[in-house]
């Protein structure tokens, strides 16, 4: 194994790429549909953010063990199986101790199995990397995911409603912009937020 292998699997690249250079939304616009449908109340978004991790993570990792036995013309396939086991998981548990927090997320949940994150880095990652850096690699991203979810949340509910985590925090003077709790606020935010976090990155790059 070369020493550049070595550094690309280094946990701190791995965590550093799902969390800004990468980030499954701010970085590689995947997952969009839930991120902006669920995104209205940050304890909806942090929700969905730990459910995509779990997904993710055991995903990348059963996919990395099982990687030298599926046959590369049903890998979509077999990828799909899997992710659809640990869904079914999650979406089960939901329902039975979190009832309201499963009715309010709706499709969402069982639409996880068709994520373009955790599809994207079964194919571009888990399925060419052995285990370890596979299972960083989920925890990284499903992280970065998360962050992104509870910030965009956090945007659109203390703006929009005036609450966080459905708490009232600003006072009767002020007025909610109810736009950003519609779907045309969720890319508004999205944008803006995109927007700094590339100014971060830009930034960065001309200090090193």
């Amino acid at each position: 194994m070369s020493r550049r292998q070595k550094k690309d699997w280094s946990a701190r690249q791995l965590f550093r790429n799902g969390l800004l250079d990468q980030n499954p939304i701010f970085g590689q616009l995947l997952g969009m549909c839930s991120a902006l449908a669920v995104s209205t109340s940050v304890i909806n978004g942090f929700t969905m953010g730990l459910c995509v991790t779990f997904v993710l993570t055991l995903s990348n990792l059963f996919i990395s063990l099982l990687r030298r036995f599926i046959l590369p013309q049903i890998r979509i396939a077999a990828y799909i199986v899997i992710v659809a086991g640990f869904v079914t998981v999650v979406d089960l548990l939901l329902k039975a101790y979190f009832p309201s927090l499963a009715a309010s997320l709706g499709l969402f949940i069982p639409l996880i199995v068709v994520n373009c994150v955790i599809l994207a880095r079964a194919e571009s990652f888990a399925s060419k990397q052995p285990v370890a850096p596979s299972l960083l690699d989920g925890v990284s991203m499903g992280l970065g995911y998360t962050v992104a979810m509870v910030v965009i949340s956090s945007v659109r509910e203390l703006l929009g409603s005036g609450s966080f985590c459905g708490i009232r925090i600003l006072g009767d003077w002020f007025s909610p912009a109810m736009l950003l709790i519609s779907p045309v606020g969720g890319f508004l935010v999205l944008g803006g937020l995109m927007a700094g976090v590339s100014w971060l990155k830009n930034k960065r790059k001309k200090k090193e």
